[in-house]
């Protein structure tokens, strides 16, 4: 698969270690680096904010899509290659997902594990085969990790998880083992 989008699914708050701000900025540099186009949620908070001004400031290409009523809330970002302003958060993850080749997931809280579970579905039920890398900054998804192994070992899903899911402890570590 010849990636050129991801999307990077994250906390519009920063969280409480710092690793997890650290590692936002090292994934996107390589991000600009590698030339790839960036779709987020269109944020300028927490780790959203992190991922698009670090690969803006890398002269890379950022397309934010956040939802009209989180304009307020979320603080959409006024500096990105691209905004687009859907009506709902279904309109937004819905575009999210056609617009990448691959999504990378990072620290966040429940919107950030709403939009992982739906595009792990999606690609359960073949809407799509986009493969998902999380971004397990200092263990921050073992808990979930080992939850899907449960959720596997007790006969709920139909493949092994790790057919669809690609846990990272680093940000380097994604890209070495993408496409």
């Amino acid at each position: 698969m010849n990636i050129q989008s991801v999307a990077v699914f994250c906390g519009s708050q920063k969280g409480r270690n710092p690793v997890f701000t650290a590692h936002a900025i090292e994934l996107a540099k390589l991000i600009a680096i590698l030339k790839l186009k960036c779709i987020y949620g269109g944020s300028d908070k927490g780790l959203m904010g992190a991922i698009a001004s670090t690969i803006l400031e890398n002269a890379g290409h950022v397309m934010g899509i956040i939802p009209e009523l989180l304009i307020e809330w979320e603080h959409q970002h006024d500096g990105l290659t691209e905004l687009a302003v859907v009506p709902d958060m279904h309109s937004r993850k819905k575009l999210m997902y056609e617009r990448c080749d691959a999504a990378i997931v990072l620290p966040g809280g429940f919107g950030t594990l709403d939009e992982l579970f739906e595009m792990l579905t999606w690609n359960q039920l073949k809407i799509h085969d986009k493969k998902i890398y999380v971004l397990n900054s200092d263990g921050y998804y073992n808990h979930l990790k080992n939850h899907l192994g449960v959720m596997q070992k007790e006969g709920f899903l139909y493949e092994g998880f790790d057919e669809r899911i690609c846990f990272c402890d680093t940000p380097i570590e994604i890209f070495n083992r993408i496409g």
